[in-house]
């Protein structure tokens, strides 16, 4: 991790959302999507555990990702349940660390807060689209991983509010 410094940090979009940036149109893809999104959480929450020193966004952070962890993880158990397969976290925490890009007049704390809120803006727009495709049965796994959008979908909303009251409170300069 030495080579993020508060001026090379991305969190911004690039992590959650440019890593899938067209919505779901199958399946696989709101898998690859979910899980690619589930791990950015998770490394950019890990890095806000390391740079930051506000108590609200430690606590936000540790949120992050005990709850994404968790979805990850009933994610790849319902991918592998149905032969979906997922690139393995390896992969995903490498391009999660690539997409970091270059921070610029924002503290790290603003950047995180800025990046919470556009990504999981960008998240509930992936997961409700998947949450109302009609489902193909025909499609192994369509029917389950449709529940598994309706299901994440209130977190998910509960965590753009708590995003949004830290965007608020570490507002950038």
């Amino acid at each position: 991790m030495d080579g993020f410094t508060l001026r090379h940090l991305a969190l911004a979009v690039a992590l959650s959302s440019s890593m899938g940036v067209a919505f779901a149109a199958t399946s696989n893809d709101f898998v690859d999507d979910a899980a690619a999104g589930g791990i950015a959480e998770v490394e950019t929450s890990k890095l806000a555990l390391e740079k930051s020193s506000s108590a609200d966004v430690k606590a936000f952070a540790n949120m992050m990702i005990t709850d994404h962890t968790k979805a990850n993880e009933e994610l790849a158990a319902l991918a592998k349940k149905n032969d979906i397969k997922v690139p393995d976290d390896t992969t995903l925490v490498k391009q999660a660390k690539e997409k970091i890009l270059d921070m610029r007049d924002e503290s790290f704390d603003a950047a995180y807060a800025n990046n919470q809120v556009k990504a999981h803006e960008e998240t509930i727009a992936r997961f409700k689209k998947e949450a109302d495709t009609v489902t193909d049965d025909k499609v192994k796994g369509a029917t389950e991983l449709k529940g598994f959008a309706q299901k994440m979908l209130p977190a998910l909303e509960k965590h753009l509010e708590m995003a949004k009251k830290l965007q608020a409170a570490h507002p950038s300069k």
